[in-house]
């Protein structure tokens, strides 16, 4: 996760992570560029091997109040995988597309990880 989840820009850390239902996680992104850092943490609330995660998520940042909820849900489909992520309760300084924008970076981070174009 620490590869491919954080955007462009930005490298993280895992702190703790125990990925089970009632499990929780603790990670921190810092901008590659300024060093400063932020943290945040969740519990795991349901994981059903392919096909779905859902999980809450809380910054440690005071200025950004609140709990958001992810849920991402995959697919089996005939050329691969479709994946739906949705997010909820996103503190109001973050704008959505922010939200949206970070996550294609993060699955094109993916992608490249699992998918390898290697010569053999």
């Amino acid at each position: 996760m620490a590869k491919w989840l954080p955007p462009y820009g930005f490298t993280c850390k895992v702190h703790h992570l125990e990925a089970k239902v009632g499990g929780t996680f603790r990670m921190s992104f810092s901008n590659f560029n300024s060093g400063n850092a932020h943290a945040f943490g969740g519990e795991y609330l349901e994981l059903v091997a392919n096909e779905r995660i859902r999980y809450t998520d809380r910054f440690e940042d005071p200025n950004l109040l609140g709990e958001m909820h992810v849920t991402v849900v995959l697919t089996a489909v005939s050329c691969g995988t479709e994946l739906h992520i949705e997010q909820s309760g996103i503190p109001e300084v973050i704008p959505a597309e922010m939200c949206c924008l970070g996550w294609q970076e993060s699955l094109v981070q993916l992608a490249n990880l699992v998918e390898p174009n290697i010569p053999e």
